[in-house]
C-alpha cells in the first residue's frame, strides 16, 4: 500500500493502541467463550512500548494509525531445537484497510526484528475459525503447526 509507514509505537499512540486492543477483543469474542466480560484487557501496552525487549509497531497512513503488532522473544520448550523464538501478537488492522497488505508489512518488520535478535523461529496464535487471519498469515509464509484443544468442566 503506497504511503503506508510502519514505525515503532510511541507513548503518544497509547489511546489509539488501547482502542485497537478493544476492537481486537470484540472481534475475538465470537471465537472464545472464555474471554471475561468487559472491561477486559489483553496487554500492558504502555509497558510493551517502553520495554526494549518488545518491538511494538504501528502502521500509519496519511497521519492516522491503521494497524499494529508486536514481537518479543519467548522461551521455547526444552526439547525443541531452539531455545527462544519470536512471538507475534496484537496483530490488528482497521477494517477499511484490510486486504491491502497492511498486516503483511507489519509482519515483515517484526520478522526483521526477530532476525536481528538472532531468533530463527517465529510463532503466533490464531483462532481456528478466524479464516481471514489464517489466510493473511499463510500469505507471509506461516503454516499451521499445532491445535490447542479445550474442555470446560462444570463446577
Amino acid at each position: 500500500m503506497e504511503g503506508l509507514i510502519i514505525r515503532e509505537a510511541q507513548l503518544k499512540d497509547l489511546p489509539t493502541l488501547k482502542a485497537f486492543e478493544q476492537e481486537l477483543i470484540k472481534a475475538e469474542r465470537p471465537f472464545d467463550p472464555t474471554i471475561r466480560p468487559d472491561p477486559v484487557s489483553y496487554y500492558d501496552l504502555e509497558e510493551y512500548v517502553k520495554n526494549d525487549h518488545v518491538k511494538v509497531v504501528v502502521a500509519e497512513f496519511e497521519g492516522a494509525l491503521v494497524g499494529s503488532g508486536y514481537a518479543y522473544a519467548k522461551m521455547a520448550r526444552t526439547y525443541l531445537d531452539h531455545t527462544q523464538y519470536a512471538y507475534l501478537g496484537f496483530m490488528y488492522t482497521k477494517p477499511e484497510y484490510r486486504g491491502r497488505g497492511v498486516n503483511q508489512q507489519i509482519v515483515e518488520v517484526l520478522l526483521e526484528w526477530a532476525k536481528s535478535n538472532g531468533l530463527s523461529e517465529v510463532r503466533l496464535t490464531v483462532y481456528n475459525e478466524n479464516y481471514p487471519a489464517i489466510k493473511a498469515y499463510e500469505k507471509t509464509g506461516f503454516t499451521s503447526h499445532i491445535n490447542e484443544m479445550r474442555l470446560r468442566l462444570d463446577t
